[in-house]
């Protein structure tokens, strides 16, 4: 849905920052130095790869993959060979993109290529949630979980719980953390669309 940091970010952080005094922040600790590194080591190996695709190309198969097999609608067979591709696109991505331009420069094809590096890293996570959590919820109609008549079916017994998921630097399968939610003035209810 909407609830990425391009839509709700910009709404809601303004005020927090405006409201709070932030200290000055010293840039010449070592963790600076490191950030500054790696980001530029990452700029570099985008445009030193010069590969056959474009940034927008991968992007598009990237969100077609997301939309057909983790969209609105979804089902395990989807988010299993969603989860399958996403490492194969991440990887057609780091050998075969071509970014145009040089570092230092207004450059919107490198800004963009950053991006999709991201979202690669987020749509893996986003499949994993959205299989993990086998359960109609939201604006998500997960196809297993539906009443007999073709509603979505929420699961609170199993599924009333925030999800924070830890990222294995190592490059293994990420970790799950829940906290479960407790309702205290009001209850959870079936939602009905019809």
């Amino acid at each position: 849905g909407l609830a990425d940091g391009y839509f709700v970010i910009p709404y809601t952080i303004g005020h927090y920052l405006a409201s709070h005094k932030i200290e000055d922040v010293k840039t010449d600790r070592s963790e600076f130095k490191e950030c500054e590194t790696q980001a530029k080591e990452r700029i570099d190996k985008l445009l030193n790869n010069k590969g056959k695709r474009t940034v927008n190309d991968i992007h598009r198969e990237l969100g077609l993959l997301m939309w057909d097999k983790c969209g609105m609608a979804r089902n395990e067979a989807g988010l299993k060979e969603a989860l399958q591709k996403i490492p194969e696109i991440r990887e057609e991505f780091w050998h075969n993109v071509n970014v145009v331009g040089s570092p230092g420069t207004f450059n919107q094809n490198l800004e963009r290529a950053g991006r999709v590096a991201d979202f690669l890293e987020f749509a893996e996570l986003l499949a994993y949630d959205a299989l993990e959590r086998n359960e109609s919820c939201g604006g998500h109609f997960r196809e297993e979980s539906q009443t007999e008549d073709g509603e979505a079916k929420r699961n609170d017994e199993k599924f009333c719980y925030v999800a924070a998921w830890e990222i294995d630097s190592n490059g293994g399968n990420p970790t799950l953390h829940k906290e479960e939610l407790e309702f205290e003035e009001v209850s959870l209810t079936q939602r009905s669309y019809k």
